[in-house]
């Protein structure tokens, strides 16, 4: 059985240990969304390091409804933070793409503001000086819900050997009000849900990736191929291995 207490002091320790022998003195970096796993991410960081060392960045890309959740966690952490509108710059590059003799399609237009993004934070952490927090999950990884350099990038990932279902349960352990841990996640693109674009819930991915189930043979099918078709971003880069 998952044990969620446990798992939040081990994962706070595991924090506190990368960054005596990776970044002594730095502070954490973390891009903060309104989601469940930046707020956990930045929580544990928190518990981790103590609020002055921790760094929050809010990436609105124009107008975005749920700004809101980040900057009310931040306030409850009580974490100094910036507000970064990549808005522009994501109409900048798809500007100077159609000037290239290229348009943006659909896989483009999803991917390219999540690696500016990253750029982003990762400028931030060279301004404030720090290493910048991963805030992917194993569900999402397992089947590629993820842009390659860009939310999958970072220094030191928490989260991303835990499914969604340990996830939620963390935050909990950490005190974090539901807010903060039930919003519904969404891409910001479609309107949909990230169950309604996966086609399946995270509750049945969760079981299938701990206990080997799923009884829907055609979900099942699914979940395999997506696993597949995302080793790319799961495994490290291969390398030619020159050898004299």
């Amino acid at each position: 059985m998952f044990n969620a207490e446990k798992t939040k002091d081990e994962a706070t320790h595991w924090i506190r240990e990368y960054f005596d022998n990776n970044g002594t003195g730095l502070s954490a970096i973390v891009g903060l969304s309104g989601g469940k796993d930046s707020s956990i991410v930045a929580a544990l960081c928190v518990q981790a390091l103590g609020a002055d060392r921790v760094y929050g960045v809010l990436m609105p890309q124009g107008e975005q409804w749920d700004l809101q959740v980040a900057q009310e966690l931040v306030s409850h952490l009580g974490i100094r933070h910036c507000v970064i509108n990549i808005g522009e710059t994501v109409d900048s590059l798809a500007g100077s793409i159609a000037k290239g003799g290229l348009s943006m399609n659909r896989q483009a237009a999803v991917n390219a503001p999540a690696r500016i993004r990253m750029a982003a934070i990762y400028a931030a952490a060279a301004v404030i000086g720090g290493r910048v927090a991963n805030t992917c999950n194993l569900s999402e990884d397992w089947v590629g819900y993820s842009t390659k350099f860009g939310d999958s990038a970072g220094d030191f990932s928490p989260l991303s050997r835990l499914t969604v279902t340990e996830v939620k349960a963390v935050g909990r352990a950490l005190g974090l009000t539901p807010q903060f841990i039930d919003k519904t996640p969404e891409d910001g693109l479609t309107g949909l849900s990230d169950e309604e674009n996966l086609g399946f819930s995270y509750e049945t991915l969760d079981r299938y990736i701990r206990e080997g189930v799923c009884e829907d043979t055609v979900i099942k099918e699914k979940i395999d191929r997506l696993h597949r078709d995302s080793l790319h971003k799961i495994n490290p880069m291969p390398c030619f291995e020159y050898s004299d």
